[in-house]
C-alpha cells in the first residue's frame, strides 16, 4: 500500500493505492497520527484501493472519530462501497 498525502490549509487528503488489510493499517493509522493539528477535515481518495480487508475498515472508523465526522471517501469502487453499505458505515461516513 502506498499514501500521498496532500494538505490544503485544514483539509488533509490521503490517497491510498493497493490493499488495506491487516498488514498495511497500522501504516494509514501511523499516518492519521501524524496529521497536523489544524487538520479538521480528511478526505481519503480509494481510486488506488483494490482491496480492504475488516482491519482496514477498522482504520476507516478511527479516521472518524478522529475526524470528529469530517471525513469523505472519494472514488471507491463498487466493491468496497458495497462493504460501506453492508457494515453501515455508509449510514456516518460521507461517500462521493
Amino acid at each position: 500500500m502506498t499514501i500521498t498525502k496532500t494538505v490544503n490549509g485544514n483539509e488533509a487528503t490521503l490517497a491510498i493505492e493497493g490493499w488495506l488489510d491487516t498488514q498495511a493499517a497500522p501504516e494509514l493509522l501511523t499516518e492519521l497520527n501524524h496529521l497536523e493539528g489544524n487538520i479538521d477535515h480528511l478526505v481519503m481518495d480509494f481510486s488506488g484501493l483494490e482491496y480492504m480487508s475488516s482491519t482496514g475498515l477498522r482504520a476507516v472508523v478511527v479516521a472518524h472519530e478522529k475526524m470528529k465526522g469530517n471525513l469523505v471517501i472519494n472514488n471507491a469502487s463498487s466493491r468496497i462501497l458495497k462493504i460501506f453499505k453492508t457494515t453501515g458505515i455508509d449510514k456516518f461516513v460521507k461517500l462521493v
